[in-house]
């Protein structure tokens, strides 16, 4: 898995203007341009502040849903969740295929604000699941006890659920905004070519040759996943986030 991320590497490194490999000379020039370059740095940006926007939507739409499944442990609670779960379930491109009918449809074809919305909806499923796992390690009667001292449900959610399952929010925002950032089939078929994130600018980078610009940003995307997943593998609970409780958790 490790040796395409090494060749893109090592493509970044040409001193000449070509994807070759093994690199021909050696040349920081195109990490460089990524960022001083204007067409790539207005990417970088868009693609940012889209990630950004669209994973605290996705976490706004989670966190309410998960709580909800939680209170209220009901036989039609799971239909909630599979809705909640549908937009990732389904291919990228038929969702993106139903935001280009719906946006185009209501006239906000193309406006930057479609994608964040888009993205918002499509990857709500991370942060819910990771929510939801959040809130089964609740142990219930930490807040039957909460209940008892006379704490109503604000308190409770404030002082006690909150900063427990806040690990699980935080990584579930992680997770959908690595995934807001790469995503291309959505933006595209949302904003077109009006907003160019970095896998736009990539691909309409593709008309005009192959340059080791494409590699270094390749480079840079792979080492924002690995920072943002490092840190939610340093400062959270890593097994639990990703669904496995020990047996003394289970009981």
């Amino acid at each position: 898995m490790t040796l395409p991320i090494l060749v893109i590497a090592g493509v970044a490194l040409n001193e000449k203007k070509t994807l070759a490999f093994p690199p021909q000379g050696f040349s920081l020039e195109w990490y460089a341009q990524a960022f001083t370059d204007d067409g790539w740095r207005a990417a970088l940006v868009h693609s940012v502040l889209v990630a950004t926007a669209a994973a605290a939507i996705s976490v706004s739409i989670a966190v309410p849903i998960a709580w909800f499944l939680w209170r209220r442990v009901a036989p039609w609670a799971r239909i909630v969740e599979v809705l909640g779960l549908a937009p990732f379930i389904l291919p990228p491109v038929i969702t993106a295929l139903g935001a280009l009918s719906f946006w185009a449809t209501t006239g906000f074809y193309g406006q930057p604000w479609t994608v964040v919305i888009s993205h918002g909806i499509f990857f709500v499923s991370l942060p819910l699941v990771t929510v939801t796992l959040g809130f089964a390690t609740i142990d219930r009667e930490i807040i039957e006890a909460g209940m008892t001292m006379g704490a109503d449900d604000r308190t409770l959610l404030k002082t006690v659920v909150f900063p427990l399952v806040r690990p699980y929010i935080i990584s579930g925002f992680a997770f959908a905004f690595v995934l807001s950032l790469n995503e291309y089939i959505v933006a595209y078929m949302t904003v077109g070519f009006t907003l160019e994130t970095i896998p736009i600018k990539i691909f309409n980078a593709l008309r005009y040759g192959y340059t080791p610009t494409m590699a270094s940003v390749s480079v840079f995307f792979v080492l924002v996943a690995v920072v943002v997943f490092g840190l939610v593998a340093r400062f959270g609970d890593l097994p639990k986030l990703l669904g496995a409780w020990s047996e003394g958790d289970k009981g």
